[in-house]
């Protein structure tokens, strides 16, 4: 019998995401949408002169599981550069995808496990991942 796909800890961190507030001043704002789900993200970043994200603010309008993954990219996202992310994002979509069965090193995505077994979420899921690589890629086209 697989876990619950809504937990404690998952709704708390869908709570927390409003906690990220979009910042009308950031540097890079980008809005994204999930196709199959229809999950919405205003995601605004800044960045240091490396290219590493220091701020990060967002409006969700998604799933609890959308709105936590929303939240654990916002806390941990800070010091991270493009590559990074996009390692992270391509280590979550594989093991949502099934095809690793190790539990990405971005922090606190094993509480999001249930979900694996739920296809029509991971877009929700990876939703914020890609806004955040669209803008740091728009960043890097811009520059």
């Amino acid at each position: 019998m697989s876990a619950p796909l809504y937990n404690r800890d998952i709704l708390s961190l869908a709570v927390a995401a409003a906690e990220h507030l979009p910042n009308p001043d950031a540097r890079l704002r980008v809005s994204a949408r999930a196709p199959l789900c229809g999950s919405a993200i205003l995601l605004d970043l800044d960045t240091d002169a490396a290219g590493r994200v220091t701020t990060v603010g967002m409006h969700v309008e998604a799933c609890a599981l959308g709105q936590a993954a929303a939240t654990l990219l916002a806390r941990h996202a800070p010091g991270r550069d493009l590559t990074e992310l996009r390692a992270a994002r391509d280590a979550i979509a594989a093991w949502f995808g099934g095809s690793d069965s190790t539990p990405p090193e971005w922090p606190g995505f094993d509480l999001l496990a249930p979900a694996r077994d739920y296809p029509a979420r991971h877009g929700a899921i990876l939703l914020p991942f890609d806004a955040a690589i669209q803008a740091l890629q728009e960043q890097v086209v811009g520059a």
